[in-house]
């Protein structure tokens, strides 16, 4: 990488797991939504209306990108949030059900504290390890799971090594059992086709700063009758899931940016081997 005094010397990027630019075209979307259309979602006059309008555009367009119902995204500040949401979220919510999940040895730090944080709330973490490829252990996952499990989780792709994890077979196993399965699925966007019909997953996180939107957007995507607890309460936004006046220009360049990855990578599927 270039010296930051050096303007002559060429730059050189490539720790595009960790982030990535903007898009151009992603951020020509979200510019409007910071110039001039600017109003509230939550308000009833005319700009408030259009940041509203955007908003259920974006997630209509987010859901229909990653194989999702658009009344089952929930916006978020950060990848980080959507997983914590996930797993908290579950958790609270089906604590009727049992107070035991699962997740493997290499998950984000934003999986693996927030599950120690409900472990010290007395719920029970269990911990399946990965073979020298960093794949998961099916068999112990298997041999894991309990009458009181209630949430699986294990990323799609990991952000240090980019091992894929076999979610479907993992997906297999876990709901003949009637448990959750939760995928991380921030370093996957973009890089591989992900679809949540396809992949048999229950919900997946993003994170908008892996595929070419700005830091600071993510999302929850979720089935149907899960309902997860919210992490952050006050008024009705993103259908009582997320309290918080939206974010319309982030919002609408997340949605974009999945638009354009998913063109990307079909436009590379189709064309000559």
């Amino acid at each position: 990488m270039r010296n930051s005094n050096d303007k002559h010397s060429p730059l050189i990027y490539l720790d595009y797991n960790a982030t990535t630019p903007v898009d151009k075209e992603v951020a020509d979307s979200m510019w409007p939504f910071i110039a001039d259309n600017f109003g509230n979602p939550s308000s009833s006059h005319a700009l408030g209306t259009y940041a509203k309008k955007a908003i259920t555009q974006a997630r209509s367009s987010l859901a229909e990108a990653l194989g999702a119902q658009d009344d089952l995204v929930v916006f978020t500040g950060a990848g980080s949030e959507a997983n914590n949401l996930a797993i908290k979220g579950i958790a609270h919510a089906f604590q009727s059900k049992g107070k035991h999940m699962i997740i493997s040895s290499i998950e984000h730090p934003s999986i693996t504290v927030a599950a120690h944080f409900l472990a010290r709330q007395g719920y029970e973490v269990s911990i399946i390890s990965v073979n020298k490829n960093g794949i998961v252990n099916i068999e112990e996952l298997e041999k894991a799971i309990k009458s009181d499990t209630v949430l699986v989780s294990i990323m799609l792709v990991n952000n240090e090594v980019g091992t894929i994890q076999p979610i479907g077979d993992i997906a297999s196993v876990v709901h003949s059992r009637g448990v959750l399965l939760h995928t991380d699925a921030a370093q996957a966007i973009g890089k591989i086709p992900v679809n949540m019909e396809d992949l048999g997953v229950d919900l997946l996180s993003v994170a908008g700063h892996k595929f070419y939107a700005p830091p600071g957007i993510g999302a929850l995507l979720f089935r149907k009758n899960l309902m997860p607890e919210p992490l952050i309460h006050g008024a009705g936004h993103e259908n009582g899931f997320r309290a918080g006046t939206e974010n319309t220009p982030y919002i609408v360049a997340l949605s974009k940016a999945a638009e354009i990855s998913v063109a990307r990578l079909d436009d590379v599927d189709s064309g000559p081997c």
